[in-house]
């Protein structure tokens, strides 16, 4: 199963763009904070993730508060079919 769930915030977005076939598409990077623990010792975890929202959460997203926190569903997938790079697509989210 390739199912995220996170919590982070809106760090950079761009504005809403269209595929030729004309779904709309609203990329992101969204940056993520939390103490973690791992082998019974706390570990800071920080880092961006590269996002986008297409179709209908797009709108929703485009109009999302930057700096706010958010939390995101949604899965992993290459950024295109000859990347090895990841991107998060977002499927929902609501306020943190």
């Amino acid at each position: 199963m390739n199912q995220l769930q996170l919590v982070a915030t809106i760090a950079e977005r761009d504005v809403v763009r269209y595929t030729p076939a004309g779904v709309p598409i609203v990329s992101a990077v969204l940056m993520h904070s939390s103490q973690q623990e791992e082998a019974g010792i706390g570990r800071t975890v920080e880092f961006e993730v590269p996002a986008f929202a297409a179709g209908e959460i797009s709108g929703r997203f485009a109009s999302a508060e930057l700096g706010a926190s958010y939390w995101f569903n949604g899965f992993l997938a290459r950024k295109n079919r000859n990347s090895k790079a990841l991107v998060f697509h977002i499927i929902d989210f609501s306020a943190a």
